[in-house]
């Protein structure tokens, strides 16, 4: 019998179009022109009125000479034009190239050299690297944002500013998806602590299906206000700038973050969402209660990496902000799995409803799997929640790859699953948790020690803001456990004190055994810098994979 399904049928120009987050911002225009889509400040446009920015952009880049599948990298804020940005650039066919505005200046030349942008750009704020690279790179067209500082053009040979270029593009420029969906769409770059940063590149597939999934797993309605807490240079915003065009919904800009300035925006523009790191959640959390009056409705926020302690999660229901954890890396859009919570659990106490909702969780709604695997054999370990393996991900959204790196690339994607050097386990009901990062796992007198045990529990005190536990050498053991502690401002304690705390909770061999206190050292995006710490104590080594030393 024939199969009718299966014999004579060719994709066509009817049934395939290549999937483009960018088509988000043209059905937001088209469908909801007059809506609101940005807010900063003075600054209010609707969807229409950004799309035409956008495609202005687009055709100003095509008339540059930027031609498709070249780099034009953006060292912005989350203003308008970084928003913009995120349409325009691959609207013109280009990768967009988002760069970290805390790195140091070698860095970022590294990433434009290593990118080989054809164009950046930069706000005035960061006019001492556009001075540099147009010294560095003189064929880089430099493009000058003047948000708060007027940017000082003539320091760039053959710089313009950005309104000026816009307008030298045209508001009815057409543009086409991607003749390919697995083209890339965004070259990020990793904040590696050791030789030069990867290039991870995004496809526009794996862009346009982590937004719709942002939207999945948020329940997030149409008309959605979001607040850029979260950095746009972060994993493109964790793909958010296409989810909130995808709901024809507003973004709020925040040129840097500050909490009273957040609970002013929430009030004043009724903010619905927002995405932060457990430090930006922590310092909302623990604000003054006269920051938030007037705060009614509710505000549903997401965290990732280290959940935040259970002090935070009940400060955050109690203030009327709905708390969603995810998990991912760059490499992976920013987060592709989530701690999806379950009815069952509104029974529970605060402490062990904080506990569960503390997981990696289950796979995104259009990533195809998460799960934890023996990193040699690439079997899924017992879901008994003690068996050890590496998280690794598998589906749409995952890179391409890391750019011009095929060595790592393969490595990292050995056996057909993305592996994330994170180490973890399955709980009995199915969910992943991180047990550490594989060069985190402290090995004292053979035994394994989880780094983030210890910080679970030192954040369960109610006088810990941060903490961050790491490897110490001992002449004794090999290596021990040293904790760093930030207490909440006014708040006192003692090192003895929070070891007889430890004590409570875990074994003797598991215990600090020394605290030091102080202000931690965090990246730009929130997440501590444990490589400076291991530094401080001396120890700077990783284990292998299976935790073997």
């Amino acid at each position: 019998m024939t199969h009718m399904f299966d014999e004579g049928l060719e994709r066509r120009e009817a049934n395939y179009v290549s999937l483009t987050p960018v088509d988000f911002v043209a059905r937001a225009a088209e469908v909801y022109g007059d809506r609101l889509a940005i807010v900063y400040g003075d600054v209010r446009r609707t969807w229409r009125q950004t799309y035409e920015r956008a495609k202005r952009l687009a055709s100003a880049l095509e008339r540059a000479g930027v031609t498709r599948g070249e780099t034009v990298a953006v060292l912005l804020p989350n203003i308008p034009e970084m928003v913009e940005a995120h349409y325009g650039v691959p609207m013109s066919g280009a990768v967009l190239n988002t760069l970290n505005s805390r790195l140091d200046t070698p860095s970022m030349l590294f990433m434009l050299r290593h990118g080989e942008a054809k164009a950046l750009i930069v706000d005035s704020e960061f006019g001492d690297l556009a001075h540099r690279a147009s010294l560095e790179l003189p064929a880089l067209k430099i493009i000058t944002v003047s948000d708060i500082v007027p940017a000082e053009v003539h320091r760039y040979p053959g710089a313009i500013d950005y309104e000026a270029f816009l307008s030298s593009g045209d508001s009815q420029f057409t543009w086409t998806t991607p003749p390919d969906e697995w083209d890339a769409i965004a070259l990020n770059y990793t904040s590696g602590t050791t030789g030069d940063p990867k290039g991870v590149v995004y496809h526009h597939r794996g862009a346009y299906l982590n937004a719709l999934s942002n939207i999945l797993e948020w329940d997030m309605p149409k008309h959605a206000v979001y607040l850029w807490t979260l950095p746009m240079f972060h994993c493109n915003g964790w793909c958010f700038p296409w989810t909130v065009a995808a709901r024809a919904g507003v973004n709020v800009c925040l040129r840097k973050f500050d909490a009273k300035t957040v609970y002013d925006l929430i009030r004043e523009e009724r903010v619905t969402h927002y995405c932060g790191a457990p430090i930006v959640q922590s310092a909302l959390a623990n604000a003054p209660a006269e920051w938030r009056e007037g705060i009614a409705h509710q505000v549903s926020t997401m965290v990732a990496g280290a959940a935040p302690s259970p002090a935070v999660i009940a400060k955050m229901k109690e203030i009327g902000f709905d708390l969603t954890h995810v998990y991912g890396l760059t490499e992976v859009y920013g987060p592709a799995s989530v701690c999806a919570r379950q009815d069952s659990w509104d029974a529970l106490s605060d402490e062990e409803r904080a506990r569960l909702n503390a997981r990696q969780g289950v796979r995104y709604h259009l990533q195809r799997a998460v799960s934890v695997l023996n990193p040699d054999t690439l079997e899924t370990v017992a879901n008994d929640g003690e068996s050890l393996g590496e998280i690794m991900f598998r589906g749409n959204i995952c890179m391409k790859g890391y750019l011009k790196n095929e060595r790592a690339t393969a490595e990292a994607f050995r056996g057909g699953w993305f592996h994330t050097g994170d180490l973890g386990v399955i709980t009995p009901d199915g969910y992943i948790r991180i047990k550490d990062r594989s060069k985190d796992i402290i090995i004292s007198g053979g035994e394994n020690i989880s780094s983030v045990e210890i910080e679970d529990t030192l954040y369960r005190h109610p006088a810990v803001e941060v903490a961050a536990v790491v490897a110490m050498p001992d002449a004794k053991w090999g290596e021990v456990p040293c904790a760093f502690v930030q207490l909440k401002e006014g708040a006192h304690v003692d090192a003895e004190e929070l070891i007889a705390h430890c004590r409570l909770f875990l074994s003797s061999f598991k215990l600090p055994k020394a605290i030091r206190f102080g202000k931690l050292p965090t990246t730009s995006t929130g997440k501590i810098q444990k490589f400076e710490l291991r530094a401080r104590v001396g120890s700077d080594r990783a284990i292998d994979l299976a935790g073997n030393g």
